[in-house]
């Protein structure tokens, strides 16, 4: 299953309809977080953090790739000790648009963190001090993304039996494209 039949399935919880307007009209419902707002907010400051280490757009989504398929996992491994509601809990309370090392400490233990900055560093050709810069900014992004996009999709986001993987750094990539950002 594709990354955009995943959306789909995840937004159109019954999976009768799908389509462009199901996904959007979850990230322009007003009551999901801010939806469109925080979508935008999003790549605008994804850009920012892009100018300051000076890296290109491609870079920052090779490095939100890493960690957002981190922040995956971690979410996955909450859910299954923890239960969904928990996960649920942890993203709104680390979701926002500043920089925020509990919510790197609460998601990625020393030894992840580590990882997860390594390959980002080896993926986008950056050196690790400047990952570790960014992670604390680009976690609770990755996490407003997930709450703007409603729990449809954070459930799907989390679910381990999806046979695919979902990709933030590639919706980003497309609602970007799409609303020309």
């Amino acid at each position: 299953m594709g990354l955009f039949d995943q959306i789909l399935g995840a937004v159109n919880t019954s999976a009768q309809v799908g389509g462009v307007n199901d996904f959007l009209s979850v990230v322009t419902n007003s009551t999901q977080g801010g939806g469109l707002d925080n979508l935008l907010n999003i790549a605008n400051i994804l850009k920012q953090l892009s100018n300051n280490v000076g890296a290109d757009s491609s870079t920052m989504q090779s490095i939100l790739s890493v960690v957002g398929k981190e922040v995956q996992s971690s979410l996955q491994v909450k859910q299954a000790t923890d239960g969904t509601e928990s996960v649920q809990d942890l993203v709104n309370q680390f979701a926002g648009t500043s920089a925020n090392s509990e919510a790197v400490n609460t998601l990625f233990s020393p030894d992840i963190q580590a990882k997860v900055t390594e390959n980002a560093a080896q993926v986008a050709g950056l050196d690790v001090e400047t990952i570790q810069q960014l992670l604390p900014s680009l976690v609770p992004l990755v996490l407003t993304f997930l709450k703007s996009s409603g729990s449809p999709f954070l459930n799907k986001f989390v679910d381990i039996d999806t046979g695919g993987d979902v990709d933030i750094a590639d919706l980003l990539k497309l609602a970007s494209q799409f609303f020309r950002i």
